[in-house]
């Protein structure tokens, strides 16, 4: 299923949609402010264990990420951050970051591995942020890539959906998205490291 979102204005009965098929354990395709994502609803092991498929590697292995509403959710899933990488992330976020941090007990037993480090998404996007919003918890995000050598990310959402549809139960079409990646930032060791320079200019 294919289904037309505007990013100004999401409309609330749309995300209402969205969230309902998350609550029941649906894989979606949404845009952030860089690249589109496939996402699922953290708490449904089922569901991450699809996309963990659909990525073609092991969950307790994967390097996904979670989209976040706001900096409210950090202490659910991650240790204590010293005041530089919170003044760092208040100034950047909602931006193009991801930032990886020292994952507090809670990661471990949603990947039933050893995890010890997670991945924080806030993007700049109003549609992602009113799914996670309106789902009341982040959802686990991982790029949707291109079998393209020169293109590493798929930008046309319809695209997108012809590739993906038997694969996921819902793409969104929130307008192109870019094929520049979100920056990755590093904290774990409590200095901040770019360890990937994507669309994000700290």
């Amino acid at each position: 299923m294919l289904i037309r979102i505007y990013p100004e204005n999401p409309n609330a009965k749309d995300i209402e949609k969205v969230v309902d098929i998350l609550r029941r354990g649906g894989v979606i395709i949404y845009p952030t402010d860089t690249v589109y994502g496939i996402g699922c609803d953290i708490n449904n092991q089922k569901a991450v264990e699809r996309v963990a498929r659909i990525k073609g590697v092991k969950p307790e292995k994967a390097n996904f990420s979670f989209i976040c509403y706001d900096l409210s959710h950090l202490s659910d899933f991650t240790s204590p951050v010293n005041n530089d990488v919170y003044k760092l992330m208040r100034r950047t976020l909602p931006g193009p970051f991801t930032y990886i941090l020292k994952a507090n007990n809670k990661v471990p037993r949603l990947f039933q591995s050893n995890k010890k480090t997670v991945g924080i998404r806030i993007p700049d996007n109003e549609i992602a942020r009113a799914i996670v919003r309106e789902l009341g918890n982040p959802i686990m995000s991982t790029s949707v890539h291109d079998n393209d050598e020169v293109i590493e990310y798929i930008t046309d959402p319809e695209l997108i959906h012809e590739k993906y549809e038997d694969i996921v139960d819902l793409v969104i079409d929130g307008g192109y998205g870019t094929n520049i990646a979100s920056t990755i930032v590093d904290c774990t060791s409590g200095e901040i490291e770019i360890i990937r320079q994507g669309a994000g200019i700290i």
